[in-house]
């Protein structure tokens, strides 16, 4: 039996050819359908060279397993989300890899109402259905059927459901880099709208076509050095606001009028307020590496702050159980109610220019003042053998003295007036490092490298 390591703790990736190629593409689809045996699966591909014949491969297995495949095509992953729940079929395959090097590819997988199917939600079953390899064969007329779809229309409907275009009276510029990646269709469309209710919004498109060589590199805009070409465009157009989005567009990053990069951990302190005033009392989910501004603005605004552990699967969890309005991460993942709990990267920026238009600030203005209260060192990553021993010795030089340890994703500890997470990496030996302050950020700079010092490692 031949062991699948393009299997990961959330999704499926792997390097083409040896970890991923089309045989495994299609016993992955022969393993989705035998385990969950769903009648009707939504299927789509990011803009990579082999996405398309990988999608069609993973078809071919999953209409051999009897099941019936709707193909919407050239895809963010979002709108698989989104065709899952709308169309109320059991389930949706987005073949991505999102922003890993020009030589990966992978799948995300959901089953009905869009939830994510992950290691401990059925993904180790299809892995071990795939890897044994022995499916039944099919009668002709037990093959499930191919049809290629749209759901463009609906999928730009719901997005713009979300904002009101009767809101958008004042002149906006906003620079939007797709990266040559998949969001390049969704931009048109809204652009369309948008001209045909005479919104007075201008595009900057940035990198715009989609072209899975990615001549202007792999979109991933949380590396420093992927902004630079996000940064120049707003500066040299004036506009109000950048928008750069990753290889699938489920998540968005954003720049103010100066061109500066703002964290995605204030945009979800500023997105939880904007829900919360519309939405008194509701609840918002975040993640535990960085923490003290989302709690501080719900707090403010009469909400419950609920802290989830880190990643896509458990956040969704953690949205339906508690039924929350909205979810963020610091990583730029945002995710929402009415998006079947889903997160978007589409969403987000929509909601930020609806707010440029009412309040007439400007994106730094909005959230200079948090970034000044809670400073933030973003996340830092070490390479390091031994990951969990380092970081036991660390939690005996800290712990003793702390007002609270939690260990809800890695280990928090907090202080009165600083705190850190430190967690490792599911799929390497990485640690991941985040410390904020309470308006000091020379302290937060100091504590970071005090604990960069202990930790070791190599940086990357």
């Amino acid at each position: 039996m031949t062991t699948l390591t393009c299997f990961k703790a959330y999704d499926i990736r792997g390097k083409l050819g040896e970890e991923l190629n089309t045989d495994i593409a299609y016993r992955i689809g022969r393993a989705y359908g035998e385990f969950l045996k769903p009648k009707t699966i939504v299927v789509g591909g990011d803009v990579r060279l082999t996405s398309e014949e990988l999608k069609l491969a993973l078809s071919d297995g999953l209409r051999d397993a009897g099941v019936n495949v709707l193909d919407i095509g050239l895809a963010g992953t979002e709108e698989i989300y989104f065709a899952t729940a709308h169309l109320k079929i059991d389930g949706g395959i987005e073949v991505t890899a999102s922003h890993n090097p020009m030589n990966y590819n992978g799948m995300k997988l959901v089953r009905e109402d869009a939830k994510p199917i992950s290691g401990d939600t059925g993904l180790k079953d299809v892995k071990r259905l795939a890897e044994q390899n022995q499916f039944a064969e099919v009668a002709a007329e037990s093959r499930g059927s191919y049809k290629q779809i749209s759901v463009l229309d609906a999928y730009v409907d719901h997005l713009l459901g979300y904002i009101d275009l009767k809101n958008f009276t004042r002149p906006l510029k906003l620079v939007i880099n797709s990266g040559n990646g998949a969001a390049g269709h969704v931009i048109d469309e809204i652009e369309k709208r948008f001209v045909k209710a005479a919104v007075p919004v201008e595009f900057v498109k940035v990198h715009h076509h989609a072209d899975g060589n990615f001549p202007n590199g792999i979109p991933n805009p949380l590396l420093p050095e992927c902004r630079a070409d996000s940064t120049a465009a707003v500066i040299e157009s004036k506009a109000n606001m950048g928008i750069a989005f990753d290889g699938d567009f489920d998540r968005c990053f954003m720049f103010d009028e100066t061109g500066a990069f703002i964290e995605g951990y204030y945009i979800v302190g500023l997105l939880a307020k904007a829900f919360l005033q519309k939405n008194p009392g509701a609840k918002i989910i975040h993640d535990p590496r960085l923490t003290w501004n989302t709690q501080d603005i719900v707090e403010e605004e009469g909400g419950v702050a609920v802290m989830s552990k880190t990643g896509h699967a458990f956040i969704k969890e953690r949205m339906r159980a508690e039924d929350a309005i909205y979810g963020g991460e610091m990583s730029a993942h945002h995710y929402f109610k009415d998006f079947a709990y889903c997160d978007s990267g589409m969403i987000p920026w929509l909601l930020v220019a609806e707010l440029l238009a009412i309040k007439g600030d400007t994106l730094s203005s909005m959230v200079e003042d948090r970034m000044a209260a809670f400073p933030a060192s973003g996340e830092i990553n070490r390479k390091i053998v031994g990951a969990n021993e380092v970081i036991d010795k660390i939690r005996a030089v800290y712990e003793a003295d702390a007002q609270h340890v939690d260990l809800t994703d890695g280990l928090s500890i907090e202080y009165a007036d600083w705190r850190f997470n430190l967690r490792t990496s599911n799929t390497e030996p990485v640690v991941r490092l985040n410390v904020e302050s309470k308006g000091n950020t020379e302290l937060m700079n100091q504590k970071t490298a005090e604990i960069l010092q202990l930790l070791g490692g190599d940086a990357l």
